[in-house]
């Protein structure tokens, strides 16, 4: 049986299994610089898993440990190798403020939605106190302000000039929302209609493998996580959609798209600023922006908000993005904020790998090619490669690896109902993690992705796959 015929699998302790194809690779061509590969040794490196099914908790995890996910593809880059190195960026909503730009677009949209007419007779009808005038003249309550358009947030009557909703709903497909992307992707970034499908929505967009749970707060208040759409309606028409992650400790920005009739609103600031009061006012604290690219001018924009930090891929410590680690940004290709603070004689470039665990955010506007899978270049392009024969950030070296005991890990295959140990796989000891293609070798490649600390939490599934 050929490796191919196989689906390698991860569960969480409790049994949810995230299926698995995966492995290590080069793209061919970057979706960010556009730079001809050509055979040069400028490429983009990535890690690849195919997941069908995954707990909040343990892709919470994952991000914080430099994977994303685009659709069921789960991906960690090697910054290292990388011509546009990717770095995970999270922002803290309870010391966000929002800059005067930032308010003025809110403000700006609300009173499009409100209208003139509305605002002086409300005024008439319900009176501020003069204490909440003052407040509001001094303050911008991000949360206020976000919600102060909606219907349901406004008193009748009058009748605003417009109705505005947002609602969160099932990731699933529906023809009104592929309506919407279908738009943004023709009108906004160019695609030709050919390229445009329902399928393409379908895959990367809509059917996370993340599944949908509720827990609730300290303070008793429910709290949704998995894959939800944010949906935006004026006057009852689709107008924009938030793709997001709901994670234990966080809002993770998967996609935003809209239509272009909102496009002179500012609805990518529009979209960033409601999911960070999300953050905020359901508890989840953290914003996580999706990957930042220093070198991509599209990315830039992702700064203006603040305070951001930006994960360090050797030891998944969380660092201010402030003037002076931007600073450095400029000057190097790739950089561990951790090396640079030790001082110079630590910020040569070595790989110095570790697997330590996160002391602990895609993107408001969408990133170029994101909605494109790897999994779709030739087996030459690929360029695949061991894992553990590269330098990528953060993952255990050779002799590190060697050193884990893997034999307790859970498996799982066709032949048995039963859950078995790597340990009862014939050859387990006398295979080598160095063999590229064994199993015992993609194994320890998926360890070492994930984090041998994580590995109580694994089991590998072995199915057959059809194609």
């Amino acid at each position: 049986m050929s490796q191919a015929d196989y689906v390698f699998a991860l569960c969480v302790i409790a049994w949810s299994p995230l299926l698995l194809h995966f492995r290590y690779s080069n793209s061919s061509d970057c979706g960010y610089c556009r730079r001809s590969r050509s055979g040069q040794s400028l490429k983009r490196y990535s890690y690849f898993a195919v997941a069908t099914s995954l707990s909040p908790s343990f892709y919470q995890k994952l991000i914080d440990r430099c994977w994303r996910r685009s659709g069921s593809l789960l991906y960690r880059p090697n910054q290292r190798n990388s011509c546009c190195p990717h770095y995970s960026l999270r922002l803290d909503s309870t010391a966000f403020r929002p800059t005067k730009d930032q308010r003025q677009a809110v403000n700006r949209f609300n009173r499009h939605v409100i209208g003139t007419d509305y605002a002086n007779k409300a005024a008439r009808l319900y009176p501020r106190s003069r204490e909440e005038t003052r407040k509001r003249h001094n303050e911008f309550d991000l949360v206020e302000r976000i919600h102060e358009p909606e219907s349901q947030s406004l008193m009748y009557p009058p009748d605003p000039a417009h109705s505005f909703t947002v609602t969160l709903e099932s990731d699933t497909f529906t023809e009104e929302k592929y309506q919407v992307f279908e738009n943004y992707q023709r009108v906004v970034h160019h695609e030709p209609p050919e390229k445009i499908t329902p399928h393409g929505f379908r895959r990367f967009l809509c059917d996370s493998p993340l599944r949908r749970e509720t827990v609730v707060r300290p303070d008793g208040v429910e709290r949704k996580l998995g894959s939800y759409h944010q949906c935006y309606r004026l006057d009852g028409k689709l107008v924009a959609i938030g793709v997001l992650d709901l994670l234990p400790d966080c809002v993770s920005a998967v996609y935003f798209l809209y239509h272009e009739s909102v496009h002179t609103f500012n609805p990518g600031k529009l979209g960033a600023m409601r999911e960070i009061a999300l953050a905020l006012e359901g508890g989840y604290r953290w914003w996580y922006s999706g990957y930042y690219i220093h070198s991509c001018a599209k990315m830039r924009y992702k700064t203006d908000y603040y305070p951001q930090y930006v994960l360090d891929p050797e030891t998944f410590g969380w660092h201010l993005l402030d003037k002076a680690a931007l600073a450095i940004l400029d000057k190097k290709k790739y950089v561990s904020l951790s090396r640079e603070h030790q001082g110079p004689g630590n910020a040569d470039g070595s790989n110095g790998a570790s697997n330590g665990a996160s002391n602990g955010a895609s993107t408001p506007e969408p990133e170029p090619d994101e909605h494109t899978s790897d999994s779709e270049a030739t087996d030459d392009e690929r360029g695949e490669a061991s894992l553990l024969h590269s330098n990528m950030p953060g993952i255990p070296s050779l002799d590190q690896m060697r050193e884990v005991d893997m034999g307790g890990l859970l498996l799982r295959s066709d032949s048995s109902a039963n859950f078995f140990l790597a340990s009862d796989l014939v050859m387990w000891d006398t295979g080598d993690i160095t063999q590229f293609g064994t199993i015992k070798g993609r194994i320890a490649e998926l360890v070492a992705a994930v984090g041998p600390d994580l590995m109580s939490e694994l089991c590998v599934d072995f199915r057959r796959r059809h194609r």
